[in-house]
């Protein structure tokens, strides 16, 4: 059953994921209305199809950048558009079919159960997992809930949650990080520096092999390098924060 929401959307960046991106959006709209596709630049000749979809299809719309921005300055231009239209949360998932389609009903209502909340999901992992990858987020996550003083950050890496768009587009338009790969795991410990409480939903994730239709844009030494100076700056962020933090723990 496809639930409809004018609150909720689900909004998918998508930058040269080939076939796979109509896969996932028609399972995105299996389960919810409307789904938007920010295709961020993509040179694949996914953007036209995609918007023949949408032609056809009054629960589906797609916003086309004309060059490749990053990820997270593809769900901003999406928010964006998205709170000039009305809504107010906004489910992110990612194009490349990692990311479970039918668990977004569960999420949403967690959503509408907990408005003030950001609902990340928590990966469940299976044998199609890289090892490297799957041990390297460990790291992040370390740091992350560091940075927020354990605020229960289940995972800050895994794209598919729901934000509350108002305070997610305020920390966004504070600094000019957060565009890229670096998206994801800045902004819960941000959300979180503002107040945003994370409420985790276990979700499974799937790699792709080539041959399945998997694409990544994953490059080691450069997203790498992009995450250790995201955990540098935010590492002093939390330094000025932490009297802030401690007494938020505290109170609770």
């Amino acid at each position: 059953m496809t639930l409809t929401s004018t609150s909720h959307l689900v909004l998918i960046p998508s930058y040269n994921t080939g076939p796979a991106v109509f896969t996932t959006v028609r399972e995105a709209r299996r389960f919810w209305q409307p789904v938007w596709v920010v295709v961020d630049g993509s040179t694949d000749g996914t953007g036209a199809t995609l918007q023949s979809m949408a032609d056809a299809d009054p629960g589906l719309r797609v916003l086309l950048l004309p060059r490749n921005q990053g990820k997270g300055a593809a769900v901003l231009h999406g928010l964006l558009a998205a709170a000039d239209a009305g809504f107010t949360h906004a489910l992110t998932m990612d194009a490349d079919g990692q990311h479970p389609a039918h668990k977004i009903p569960e999420f949403m209502a967690m959503s509408q159960a907990n408005p003030d909340a950001m609902i990340l999901g928590r990966p469940v992992f299976d044998a199609s997992a890289p090892a490297l990858r799957v041990g390297g987020r460990k790291i992040s996550n370390w740091w992350a809930n560091l940075e927020t003083l354990w605020q229960g950050i289940g995972d800050s890496l895994y794209g598919f949650r729901v934000y509350p768009i108002a305070p997610l587009q305020a920390v966004m338009r504070e600094q000019r990080w957060m565009r890229r790969f670096d998206f994801d795991p800045e902004a819960a410990v941000r959300l979180c520096w503002r107040g945003i409480r994370p409420v985790n939903v276990a979700a499974p994730v799937k790699y792709l092999l080539p041959e399945e239709g998997g694409v990544s844009h994953f490059n080691y030494l450069r997203d790498n390098a992009l995450l250790i100076w995201m955990h540098t700056r935010l590492f002093f962020g939390f330094v000025l924060r932490l009297p802030l933090l401690v007494r938020r723990k505290l109170a609770r």
